[in-house]
């Protein structure tokens, strides 16, 4: 049987250069299971990253991510009211909005920009610019009136919102600007009693944390806490307002009148140290204060110091009757000069030898006079009664700036100082400090240290006084009331302030016409003029002093301060209802015959 033979083999063709050879196709189970190992650990990496986030890490991007929605405003407590010794407001704080922008939203700021302008009152250029960029917020006005934003919120602008704040306000306007003093753009204060008592009238902030939306708007919903602010503490004054107002318009009017540099006024009951007044002029505004000269927004009436004058010639003789160096009719022999310390010592006005009594020494303002009656008394004497009236110290009013000017120490005095300080030349004084000299005199020779501030009112409606002031006694009521006697004379028609005389009031008081040290030169140059007096001089309710620095028409203080004294004097009389003196004072001889 033939056996069937394979057909032969095709002969194989050569290959072309180039030509890709062919390959044996591989197993597709292997490439399955090699992908499936590679997606396995793709997917084991996620779970595992997975397993991290929401196990391990979850709490911290939980957390992360509720930090970036949340958002702290401060709540600012509402700042205590300045008040009057009546409760009328001086000094107060109202409601104020600030308009922020979420600039993410604002699509046209030309077109926002040109809305707002209009109602706030700004360029719109300068608005602008406050609407263009990417915060989410940025402020565009700040402390606008509540009634302002209301006309803002009408117009219903994308991506402006508000915030609550508030603004200092000042209802009298100047009045009391150099006591007061202001507050900074923070609404901290900067200066006088809002700065003192900045802590108690500030009180404490609050804030609270809330879940954000875009803009910075609180989410409704979503949870939020608050720590409530708490108000300050309402400060009321001494200061009597309608007082202060007389005051303020008389110093100014004067100022004017005669040209001077600065004055002052200062009332003040000297049964209380209860400051009354304390008005300055030139001033300034609180609620502006930058647009006044930086001179004219200090306290003179604390800070400024001078020599006092005449003025001084009071202490000098309330030493010597206290001492018992002489009495109101003790007879002084005036030469027309003095020689002391290789000096000459003259009186204001040219004269031959005079024959004074003590009470006519005070009345007519003699120089040599009080020279010689301060050396019966002696220098450590005569040094050791300033001290006790309070020279070289503050007056314990305790406000920012007072300055405690200047006593120098009686182991330093010179050949002159002897004979300068006993009539007002050679030590300074500020007008407070003068005016409580006086008040020590009213008040029965018991210095009572002044006070400016009555007491505080909490957030509770609670008031609480101040401390009593220190009272310290300088010369016996005995003194106090031989020296008011002879302190009348002063503003009798034989005295040299008979302008300062008050219908139906018995006056005491004393003038002052100082040389003026001016600091530009280390010289004298010009004058102060003074006149600090009070009424009734046999029960006084009011001391006033009256300060006029520099004055070019006219020199004198009874001149000068006189009629100030006089208008500021009648009206607190009136309106603390004091009844007129029943009897006149008594007459006491201001000259002897030799």
């Amino acid at each position: 049987m033939t056996q069937a033979r394979r057909p032969p083999r095709a002969p194989r063709r050569p290959s072309r250069p180039g030509a890709p050879r062919s390959r044996r196709v591989r197993d597709p189970r292997r490439r399955l299971v090699t992908v499936g190992v590679l997606v396995a650990m793709v997917m084991s990496l996620f779970a595992g990253r997975l397993l991290q986030l929401q196990g391990v890490e979850a709490a911290a991007y939980a957390a992360t991510a509720e930090a970036e929605r949340l958002r702290t405003v401060t709540i600012s407590a509402t700042r205590g009211a300045i008040t009057d010794t009546h409760g009328i407001a001086l000094a107060t704080t109202v409601d104020a909005v600030n308009v922020t922008a979420d600039q993410t939203q604002i699509a046209d700021p030309v077109a926002v920009a040109a809305a707002l302008a209009p109602v706030l009152g700004e360029p719109l250029k300068a608005i602008q610019a406050k609407l263009v960029g990417d915060a989410r917020f940025a402020y565009v006005a700040m402390d606008i009136t509540p009634r302002r934003w209301d006309a803002i919120a009408a117009l219903r602008l994308p991506g402006i919102y508000s915030e609550p704040t508030s603004r200092r306000v000042y209802p009298q306007g100047s009045l009391g600007a150099a006591l007061l003093g202001f507050v900074g753009s923070d609404g901290r204060g900067l200066d006088g009693l809002e700065d003192s008592w900045d802590r108690q009238l500030a009180g404490k902030d609050g804030q609270i944390t809330y879940e954000s939306a875009a803009g910075g708007r609180q989410i409704p919903s979503a949870d939020s806490e608050t720590e409530e602010s708490i108000p300050g503490v309402d400060v009321q004054l001494t200061i009597d307002r309608d007082i202060q107002f007389i005051a303020e318009r008389a110093i100014r009017a004067k100022v004017n009148e005669s040209n001077a540099d600065s004055g002052t006024v200062v009332a003040m009951d000297p049964r209380t140290g209860e400051v009354l007044a304390l008005a300055t002029y030139p001033s300034f505004k609180p609620s502006d204060p930058t647009a006044a000269p930086e001179a004219n927004r200090g306290n003179r009436a604390v800070s400024e110091i001078y020599e006092p004058g005449s003025t001084s010639k009071v202490m000098t003789m309330a030493a010597a009757l206290d001492a018992g160096a002489v009495k109101p009719t003790t007879k002084i022999e005036v030469p027309p000069v003095l020689y002391r310390g290789g000096d000459d010592f003259n009186d204001h006005t040219p004269h031959g030898t005079l024959h004074l009594t003590a009470t006519g020494v005070l009345a007519q303002s003699s120089n040599i006079g009080t020279i010689l009656i301060a050396e019966r008394l002696g220098d450590e004497g005569l040094y050791s009664y300033l001290r006790k009236f309070g020279m070289g110290s503050t007056s314990g009013l305790d406000v920012p700036g007072e300055s405690a000017g200047i006593l120098p120490r009686v182991d330093d005095w010179g050949p002159t100082n002897s004979a300068t300080i006993a009539f007002g030349q050679g030590l300074s004084l500020n007008a407070v400090q003068s005016t409580s000299v006086f008040a020590t005199i009213a008040n029965d020779g018991v210095r009572v240290e002044p006070t400016v501030v009555a007491g505080t009112t909490g957030p509770d409606g609670s008031f609480v006084p101040e401390q009593p002031p220190e009272r310290h006694r300088v010369v016996s009521a005995a003194t106090a009331k031989t020296l008011r006697q002879m302190m009348e004379t002063v503003v009798s028609d034989q005295g040299t302030a008979p302008m300062a005389q008050i219908p139906g009031y018995r006056v005491a008081g004393k003038t002052g016409t100082a040389e003026r040290v001016d600091e530009s030169c280390g010289c004298y140059r010009g004058y102060t003029a003074s006149f600090v007096g009070f009424a009734p001089a046999d029960k006084p309710a009011v001391v006033v002093s009256v300060t006029l620095q520099d004055p070019k028409n006219g020199r004198y203080g009874g001149l000068l301060g006189g009629p100030v004294f006089k208008r500021v004097s009648s009206f607190a009389l009136q309106s603390q209802q004091v009844p007129p003196t029943s009897k006149s004072g008594p007459t006491l001889r201001l000259t002897y015959r030799p």
